[in-house]
């Protein structure tokens, strides 16, 4: 019987059994960032701990770094304390920092797999939900508290219990003008925000097997809002493509014994797994969620739930989403005003992301009164779209063209909603409050979707406002 990519890297990985059953596995790669490190950093300290093994851990500045102006000291005091906090930890414990003037500093999802740290068949942690995302790369990997940081940082090891494992397949060409963020989304929409507690997902089919790198990272960064710990695919010839060459990838006779293990460690053609979903990608349509979880999902042409569409024990919690967001059930979404407009985050604030949003804006302009925003995710992300000339048809158009951070995919930096203002967002929170505003709403879609809101001023079909026609291959 065979073994599917995550058995087999949770063997690889597993130091033993421990008495209450859960297995002490073995972390191949710690990323840390300015929010969750700083106290376990403290609680080391307070227990006389070191760093088991500093070369496997790496540092960066993101979720409360300003995107408007890289000044020191940050205006918040809170901010500019923990960044400081972070900066003199890495160097008193022998840590790699990518800060804010390395030239390789953003969001620590995308600088790990830009840099070729993140690598197929790795176990990976970080004190940070989206961890998920280095699935992409056929890795095990998966968000940590800040008590876990600690004992990853003093162990390399972690206590944890093992995953069922549920294949998602999805086969067929998307349509045009549907991305990886509407397969995501489609997929929380019919699994709910808790259908994966208890699982890690895989993501196979021929629809996934011919996306990018990015596009898949997109997929998988989501799966921890569908309740799974875990999302991966398996590791082919575009991940390979991917990470050749990249400044911490494999080199030389090193890079093809790398690539031989990579292919061994994918799921076994008689892999067995937990559950079996499929998707057919001609049924998915452009996205977008209209409550208060990632699971609140419509497509732009379907009108707003109404709660007698949900079963009863779920209705108030319908109606106050809906109350939340100003929505008025049954009533087209599409047309909906929106007040920010917000293309980033470690979901969709890569290169490809950025190129794409930038061919359909060109000679157009921003609706006047929306306040639209494009933040790279890296600075290697920035510096590439900057040669391109991308940033000056965002600025042309009327976005706003920023430093590299996590900005307002959370309220933790300056970059917040005011009041109730909606936010058509390419994020992947759409919590009350996610914002900053207790009372702020957020709207996720993909990033020519936000764009297309941003161009109309309401949120709106993307295919319509661009001209992508329906229909085509």
């Amino acid at each position: 019987m065979g073994k599917n990519l995550f058995q087999k890297v949770w063997d690889a990985h597993s130091v033993r059994t421990l008495p209450d059953g859960r297995t002490q596995l073995f972390i191949g790669l710690h990323l840390i960032h300015e929010v969750t490190t700083p106290q376990a950093f403290g609680m080391m300290r307070d227990l006389g701990l070191e760093v088991a093994h500093p070369e496997r851990t790496f540092a960066t500045l993101d979720h409360i770094i300003p995107t408007d102006t890289r000044l020191r000291p940050f205006k918040d005091d809170l901010a500019e304390q923990m960044s400081v906090a972070l900066a003199d930890s890495c160097k008193q414990f022998g840590i790699k920092y990518f800060h804010e003037h390395s030239g390789v500093q953003g969001i620590v999802h995308v600088v790990g797999p830009e840099q070729g740290l993140t690598q197929p068949g790795m176990t990976i942690c970080c004190g940070d939900s989206h961890t998920s995302t280095h699935g992409a790369m056929g890795a095990v990997a998966f968000g940590i508290g800040t008590s876990q940081v600690r004992d990853v940082l003093s162990t390399q090891t972690l206590a944890m219990a093992p995953l069922k494992v549920r294949r998602i397949r999805v086969t067929g060409k998307l349509g045009p003008g549907v991305y990886a963020k509407d397969v995501i989304l489609h997929v929380i929409r019919t699994l709910g925000v808790n259908g994966g507690t208890g699982f890690a997902y895989e993501y196979a089919g021929d629809t996934i097997e011919r996306m990018s790198m990015d596009e898949r990272m997109t997929l998988c960064n989501m799966s921890i809002e569908g309740g799974a710990r875990v999302g991966y695919v398996n590791p082919d010839e575009i991940t390979f493509e991917y990470l050749k060459g990249r400044p911490y990838a494999p080199k030389a006779q090193d890079w093809e014994r790398a690539v031989a293990y990579w292919k061994s460690i994918a799921s076994d053609a008689d892999a067995v797994y937990d559950d079996d979903v499929h998707y057919r990608a001609e049924d998915i349509a452009p996205s977008l969620t209209w409550g208060v979880n990632p699971g609140q999902v419509i497509s732009i042409e379907e009108p707003v739930p109404t709660p007698e569409q949900f079963p009863e024990n779920e209705r108030p919690g319908i109606t106050d989403a809906l109350k939340y967001m100003q929505l008025s059930a049954g009533a087209p979404i599409k047309g909906t005003k929106v007040d920010v407009t917000f293309i980033g985050s470690c979901t969709n604030s890569r290169l490809s992301d950025l190129r794409e949003v930038a061919k359909y804006v060109k000679g157009k302009r921003v609706k006047d009164g929306v306040k639209a925003l494009v933040v790279p995710g890296s600075q290697v992300v920035k510096a590439a779209a900057e040669q391109e000339g991308l940033h000056e048809v965002f600025t042309a158009a009327g976005f706003e063209w920023r430093e590299p951070g996590c900005s307002m995919c959370l309220g933790m930096n300056p970059d917040r909603l005011v009041g109730t203002e909606l936010c058509a967002s390419s994020s992947n929170r759409n919590f009350k409050g996610r914002m900053g505003s207790p009372t702020g709403r957020t709207v996720l879609m993909s990033p020519v979707m936000v764009a297309a809101a941003a161009i109309r001023g309401e949120l709106s079909d993307a295919r319509e406002v661009f001209g992508i026609q329906k229909g085509q291959g």
